[in-house]
C-alpha cells in the first residue's frame, strides 16, 4: 500500500480484483470503503479474465507487477480510479502502466498524483530502469499526466503517442 497526499494505493490481491470485476460494490464492502459507481468495459473485462487474473495468481510471479492499484480518495473514503502495472520488467528493465480515472473524479489532479505514487514505488525496484505508456492522441488529459510526470514523447502511431520515463533520468539524458 502507498500513500500520497490525498490518496492510498492500494494493490488488489485475486480475491479483491474478482470482487472488483463484479461491480456489486463488494469490494468497497471488504475495504470499508464508500460505494462507487463502477463500470467495466467488455475490453478491461477481457484483459482481466486473459491477463490480469492469471499473472496474479500465478505464485511465481510478484503480482505487483500485474495486478489494479486502486487509488481511494482519503476524505472521501471511495475508489477514485486505478492504475495496472502491465506485467513484470522486461529485459530491458521496463514497465508499462494503464490507468484511468472514475468520471465524477476527473479533472481534479488525482491521476497526475496516483503516477506520481507509483513512480516513487517504481524508484524503489531494482529491476525497473523505465516506465512506458501510451496514450491515445485525442486524449488530452491522459497524456497531460504523463507529461506533469516527466514522461518524454518517444514515438507515435496513427492513434497513441509512446511516452518514457526513464529512472534516474538525470544520468541517462
Amino acid at each position: 500500500m502507498l500513500e500520497t497526499e490525498r490518496l492510498i494505493l492500494n494493490p488488489l490481491t485475486y480475491e479483491q480484483l474478482v470482487k472488483y470485476i463484479k461491480c456489486d460494490n463488494s469490494l468497497e464492502v471488504e475495504l470499508n470503503l464508500n460505494k462507487t459507481s463502477t463500470t467495466i468495459s467488455p475490453e478491461l473485462k477481457e484483459a482481466f479474465e486473459q491477463t490480469i487474473l492469471p499473472n496474479v495468481a500465478d505464485k511465481t510471479k510478484n503480482y505487483l507487477y500485474s495486478t489494479l492499484w486502486t487509488a481511494i480518495s482519503k476524505i472521501d473514503n471511495k475508489m477514485i480510479g486505478d492504475l495496472c502495472i502491465v506485467g513484470e520488467p522486461n529485459a530491458k528493465g521496463e514497465i508499462e502502466i494503464g490507468y484511468g480515472t472514475y468520471d465524477e473524479f476527473q479533472n481534479k489532479g488525482f491521476m497526475t498524483e496516483i503516477v506520481s505514487g507509483i513512480i516513487k514505488w517504481v524508484k524503489t525496484q531494482r529491476k525497473v530502469k523505465s516506465i512506458i505508456a501510451s496514450t491515445n492522441k485525442m486524449n488530452i488529459a491522459s497524456f497531460k499526466v504523463l507529461e506533469k510526470n516527466n514522461f518524454i514523447k518517444i514515438g507515435e502511431t496513427e492513434t497513441l503517442f509512446n511516452w518514457k520515463l526513464k529512472m534516474n533520468s538525470a544520468k541517462n539524458i
